[in-house]
């Protein structure tokens, strides 16, 4: 992912998790909120309780390379909070249950 479509700071999470309703799936809660920029960002939170360090950066890793093979619309935030039970999945149920997530949302430009 480019740095450009990445949320960072911490009062953006913040924002977007107060201000809108989340999309629960599997091991997923998934928030979006439209904004009126050009460009379309990802944040990711994984919590202590999913496991290390390590373990925690593999999960960042896996779901920014499944967000990675698709196409987007601009004109977005999204929250992506990985929920217990993460780490136990493959990388295809991860794929598999993001994409229905993400296609559920409305999130991708259409093919």
């Amino acid at each position: 992912m480019k740095k450009v479509n990445i949320i960072k700071e911490s009062r953006d999470f913040t924002r977007i998790i107060k201000n809108n309703k989340p999309f629960k799936y599997m091991d997923f809660l998934v928030y979006k909120e439209n904004k009126k920029s050009d460009v379309y960002k990802f944040g990711f939170s994984v919590g202590k309780k999913i496991g290390n360090a390590v373990v925690r950066n593999k999960v960042k890793r896996r779901l920014k390379s499944i967000i990675d093979k698709r196409k987007y619309k601009d004109n977005f935030n999204c929250v992506i909070i990985a929920r217990k039970g993460i780490a136990e999945r493959s990388y295809q149920e991860l794929e598999k249950n993001l994409f229905f997530v993400i296609d559920k949302l409305g999130l991708t430009k259409e093919k």
